[in-house]
């Protein structure tokens, strides 16, 4: 059953929710969305039911009002906020894509909120040739393109089979899409751009899981291998790479849930 709820602080107020009933925690940190990642809460608890008897998981959206300069760095301290405020600590992380990004930050500014840390689809440096995905994304947003963003982003994070399985749902949701969602949009996408946590990698210290597909039209599997280039020494580093599933791996891949919690529960 997933309980949602809201983390007030002094400076902002996040939603979140939590579903399972172990006594160890996760946290979840999702990618850029269009529409809050709370309307999914039920589909991510479904996706996530092989680690609900082992661990309590809670999933953080992005703070509920945004200043235009919201960067990365801003969101992995809102988030880490909200952890504190939640009693979460010595948690296991898990970030995908955007999230990964706050995810890596987390690690790396709060050791003491994380015990292990997996990375989904996701970069440490946003490389020129990086940025033609997001750039085109922030532009039909900016044109407030809803069909033309919902299918675009749909087309670049899913493989050809899934973006056609669910075209039609693309067409319809889009037309839920408010102006301010699509202005929040924008500038949480724009907040990838300037990213780069790379010389800082190894100051990581607990045991990492980075995840990436070899397909991944958004970010590009070399994303991945730039994170696994710094940690690769490194003896409670694994790297696992997928084909075929798309930036989206995190959804579409049956037994990637499996492999985190695999990588969780090892001593």
């Amino acid at each position: 059953m997933v309980k949602s709820g809201v983390v007030k602080t002094n400076g902002f107020e996040m939603d979140y929710c939590s579903f399972g009933n172990g006594d160890k925690i996760s946290v979840l940190i999702p990618g850029l969305c269009i529409q809050s990642v709370m309307g999914a809460q039920d589909a991510v608890e479904a996706g996530c039911a092989v680690l609900n008897d082992d661990f309590t998981t809670y999933l953080f959206d992005r703070r509920r009002e945004i200043p235009d300069d919201y960067s990365i760095y801003d969101m992995a301290d809102d988030t880490a906020a909200a952890m504190k405020e939640l009693g979460l600590s010595n948690t296991y992380l898990f970030g995908a894509s955007q999230g990964g990004m706050i995810a890596m930050v987390i690690a790396i500014r709060y050791p003491e909120l994380v015990k292990k840390l997996a990375l989904g689809s996701t970069s440490s440096h946003i490389h020129p040739e990086q940025r033609k995905v997001i750039d085109k994304w922030i532009s039909l947003a900016i044109a407030k393109d809803r069909q033309g963003l919902y299918h675009e982003y749909g087309k670049e994070i899913y493989p050809a089979n899934v973006y056609e399985q669910y075209k039609d749902y693309f067409t319809e949701v889009a037309q839920t899409v408010t102006d301010e969602e699509m202005e929040r949009f924008v500038i949480l996408a724009r907040s990838i751009l300037d990213f780069n946590v790379t010389d800082e990698l190894k100051k990581i210290k607990c045991p990492v899981i980075a995840l990436g597909e070899f397909n991944d039209e958004v970010l590009d599997s070399d994303a991945t291998m730039e994170i696994a280039e710094q940690l690769d020494e490194r003896p409670d580093f694994v790297l696992y790479m997928y084909s075929g599933y798309g930036h989206a791996v995190f959804d579409t891949a049956p037994d990637y849930k499996k492999r985190l919690y695999d990588f969780y529960m090892k001593e």
